[in-house]
Formats: C-alpha cells, sequence, structure tokens
C-alpha cells in the first residue's frame, strides 16, 4: 500500500526537486521498496522517512507512515513517536505534534526540543515557554539546543518579552553560558524586547566571540536604531576577517541609509560584490541606501544589474524615486512596469507610488491610482494607501477632501494622519481643523511636545495670544524636561 501510495504522490513531485532532496526521494524510495518486497522496515528507516517528509513537508506520505506505524506495532515507540512530533511540527499541524507528544508514555529531552522548537516555528512562543516550565518539573533536564529552541520561541510578537532574564538565568544554572550558540540567542532575544543594554552587556563579556554573535549583535544594534555602533563592530568585525551574512550585510547598508554615510555604503556595496550576496534583501537595502543618499541613478543600476526583479525590488526603486523628489520618473518607471513587464502591483507597491504623487503634487495622478487599486487588482485599500492620499490632499491645501477621505475611511486615523493634518494647517492657517488634530494627537502622546508647539504656532499666527498662553501652559503642565533642540 505505501509502494503504491509513493508512487501516486511522490514520483512527479520529488523528481522535480533539486539535487539537495535527492537523498530524501532515495530515502522514501527504499522505504516503498522493503514494503514492496513484504520487508518490514526498522525503526531507524521509518524515522529516517519521517525526517525526510519533514524536510519536505510532505504531509500526505508522513501521514500514511504514521498510520504503518501504528499498524506495525511501533506505536509506543520513543525514537518513532518523538520524528513524528518533529514531522507534524514542521508541516504546521501543530496541534497534532501536541496530540502525539501527549500520548508518549515516556518521554526524552530529544521530544521535550521537539515539541518546543515545533511551537517556536508555528510562533507559539507562549506556548514553548510554558511547555518548557512544564519540562523542568521532570526529571528531565534541558540541553543547550531546548535553551536556545525556547529563547528563539520567545523573540518576536507572539512570544514573551519578559521572560529573557528569567530564560538567562537557567543557561547560567545549567553552565550553557560559555556557549556561543546560546548565548547568540540570548542576545538576540534581549535585543529584540529593547533592552539593547543588556544585549551589549552578554556580548562583551562573551569570552570567545564568534562569527555568529557579532552577526546577531551587530543585528541587534540595527533593530534598534543604533547605526553607528552597527558601524563601528562590523568594522572590528571585519578586522578580525570573521564573514557577515547576508542578513548582516542587509542590517548594515540599512544603518548607512539612516547615517546618511554613502562613502562607507559603497565600500559595504563593495564587500557584497566580492563575496557574491546576491539575494532580494541585500540588493533592496542597496537601492534604499543609495536613493536616501541621493545617488538615485546608482540606485537604478544596482536594479538594472540584478539577476530577477521582483515586486520587492521595483517598489524599493519606486520608493527611491519618490524620495529623491523624482516623481515624474517614478509613475513613468511605475506606468511602463504595468504596460511592458506585466507587474501585478501589491499595496506596497501602491504605497510607494501614491507616496511618490505626494512629494510631487499630483493630486489627480493619485486619485487614479488610489482608484485603479479596486478596479483593476481588486485590491481594498489598506491604512497606509488612505495616509498617502490623505498627506497628498493636506499637502496641497485640500484639508477639506483630507478630513472628508478621514471619515470615510473604514480605520481609525493614526499618529501619522493627524500629523500630516496638523502640518498642513501650520502652513494654511485653518485653526479649527488644526486644533482638531492637536487635540487628537496630544491624547494619543499627552507627553510629545511637538502638537503644542505647532497649535501654538498656528494661534500665534492668527493672533490669538490667549489661546497661545493656555496651549504653553498646558505643554508646560504635561511635558518634561527640553521640549525642542537643534542640530545648529
Amino acid at each position: 500500500m505505501i509502494r503504491k501510495l509513493f508512487c501516486r504522490i511522490c514520483k512527479h513531485d520529488y523528481m522535480r526537486k533539486s539535487s539537495k532532496s535527492a537523498s530524501t526521494y532515495q530515502t522514501l524510495e527504499s522505504l516503498s521498496r522493503k514494503n514492496g518486497l513484504m520487508e518490514k522496515p526498522t525503526e531507524y528507516v521509518l524515522c529516517n522517512s519521517l525526517s525526510s517528509c519533514a524536510k519536505t513537508m510532505n504531509w500526505h506520505f508522513g501521514v500514511q507512515i504514521h498510520a504503518y506505524t501504528i499498524r506495525s506495532g511501533y506505536e509506543d515507540n520513543l525514537f518513532l513517536s518523538t520524528a513524528l512530533v518533529d514531522f507534524y511540527a514542521k508541516c504546521f499541524c501543530i496541534v497534532d505534534a501536541r496530540k502525539i507528544f501527549r500520548a508518549m508514555k515516556v518521554h526524552d529531552q530529544v521530544s521535550w526540543t521537539s515539541l518546543i522548537v515545533g511551537f517556536s516555528a508555528n510562533k507559539l512562543g507562549k506556548e514553548a515557554f510554558f511547555l518548557f516550565k512544564e519540562m523542568l518539573g521532570t526529571r528531565i533536564m534541558p540541553n543547550c539546543f531546548t535553551l536556545t529552541s525556547v529563547v528563539n520561541a520567545c523573540v518576536g510578537e507572539n512570544g514573551i518579552v519578559d521572560c529573557c532574564p528569567s530564560l538567562h538565568v537557567h543557561v547560567v544554572k545549567r553552565g550553557f553560558d560559555t556557549s556561543n550558540f546560546v548565548i547568540s540567542s540570548l542576545v538576540d532575544c534581549y535585543a529584540s524586547c529593547g533592552r539593547i543594554d543588556d544585549a551589549v552587556l552578554l556580548f562583551n563579556e562573551s569570552s570567545e566571540k564568534d562569527t555568529v554573535i557579532y552577526n546577531t549583535m551587530i543585528s541587534g544594534y540595527c533593530r534598534n536604531l543604533y547605526s553607528e555602533d552597527a558601524l563601528k563592530l562590523f568594522v572590528e568585525m571585519r578586522g578580525k576577517n570573521m564573514s557577515p551574512t547576508d542578513h548582516t550585510v542587509s542590517s548594515i547598508l540599512s544603518a548607512c541609509s539612516r547615517l546618511a554615510v554613502l562613502v562607507e555604503g559603497k565600500q559595504v556595496h563593495s564587500l557584497v560584490i566580492k563575496m557574491g550576496f546576491e539575494n532580494v534583501f541585500v540588493d533592496s537595502t542597496l537601492i534604499d541606501m543609495y536613493s536616501k543618499g541621493g545617488d538615485i541613478d546608482e540606485a537604478r543600476r544596482v536594479l538594472d544589474q540584478t539577476s530577477w526583479k521582483n515586486t520587492v525590488l521595483l517598489t524599493s526603486m519606486i520608493m527611491g524615486y519618490a524620495q529623491c523628489g523624482r516623481g515624474l520618473e517614478a509613475l513613468g518607471f511605475f506606468d511602463y512596469l504595468l504596460t511592458e513587464q506585466k507587474l501585478i502591483p501589491d499595496h506596497v507597491c501602491f504605497s510607494a507610488v501614491l507616496s511618490a504623487c505626494s512629494h510631487a503634487g499630483f493630486i489627480d495622478k493619485g486619485e487614479e491610482y488610489f482608484n485603479k487599486m479596486r478596479t483593476d487588482y481588486g485590491l481594498s485599500p489598506d491604512i497606509d494607501q488612505y495616509t498617502c492620499l490623505i498627506d497628498l490632499y493636506a499637502r496641497n491645501g485640500d484639508l477639506r477632501k483630507a478630513r472628508d477621505l478621514m471619515e470615510e475611511m473604514p480605520y481609525d486615523p493614526s499618529c501619522i494622519i493627524w500629523s500630516s493634518i496638523l502640518s498642513a494647517c501650520k502652513i494654511y492657517g485653518d485653526v479649527e481643523l488644526g486644533r482638531e488634530a492637536a487635540n487628537q494627537l496630544i491624547k494619543m502622546e499627552p507627553c510629545n511636545a511637538a502638537p503644542y508647539l505647532t497649535l501654538a504656532h498656528i494661534y500665534a499666527r492668527k493672533g490669538l495670544w490667549n489661546e497661545v498662553s493656555e496651549v504653553r501652559s498646558l505643554m508646560q503642565q504635561r511635558v518634561k524636561g527640553k521640549y525642542a533642540w537643534s542640530w545648529v
């Protein structure tokens, strides 16, 4: 039965895979051959087959192997049950993985770790953390892979941001504080939850810093906008002849963009060429770096030299044109992509196009593209596209249209929208709408001095000095410290 199923499901599938999957195909073919010869596969063969199904995410064949293990009396086998937990978790069937785990009569480090890794892969950080706590109540002690897995699970929006210190304690307690593999995951966890000082302290205390921990710390700096520190650490890393990953290079290029250091960015670009980093993320950050540095022609050369041009790269180029004030070229490039390259734009692409219209002041074009989202591509505008169109109206002084669109959209106005409206009211002297925008921003961020100062400026231009005094008095009550500063 397995042989028939294998032929039906796998023959036309796996033969199309790359050479990397050849060993996987051979493993599954070996299993089907043994079954065809009426030989009972060993638990080792079945475990390998399940591992192959997990790697290629062949759920259909893996389920048949599961059924076969039950019929063959392997249901209580620890190794096979652990392999099944791993298989279901990697195929995003985490409920089934949990059922297999709970049904197991005996557990070991591998089975506990497999389910924790599964929770992490399925972005269930809380479940991974609680399972780890449950494991600590047993006689089975976690190893370095268990600890790394649970730390990684707690990173991200579905994790538990406050758990990093307690996990750090377990790392030290279990004696894994000398493992760079574990320490790098802790550095990433601290950086991800904004505790950059703790991440730096842990990095500095590491006895032997390898490439992994350097790359992790650089990414942590960039994630928390410590761009200058990231560049310094990158230079130190290169001085030790350590090789960055493509993710690290992308982070450093983003840091160069934020610092507007085009010379350093070009040096990193040379390193990209030397090391042969060719992927969409590196190329996209190169385009962004050159665009923000004002060298839009070099950004275009990067795009033209890439061997593939997907929506991410093309959108980065459109946004680059917009940021450099070359709105006509942005729209011309977008129209060329639609007609000649048959581009199917997504929400992010339309945000870039609408941003170009906003920077260039093309109201008619902005409205046209905004409507095209629905009529031509079946896309319902989200908050980003509404923000771009409202900003376009506000920049051009059509504040009433901007206000009407805010009422029509199915979203609550964000800080960005109200800030755009308030800035336009300052330019065009709309007191009533300016007061409303400032009050909304003050509700959202009562300790931010910007809306108070802008509203006071609007009142002052109209000679409303009593109102100016009231706003400044309110600001002094709520806003502590410096209200503003100058680079000069």
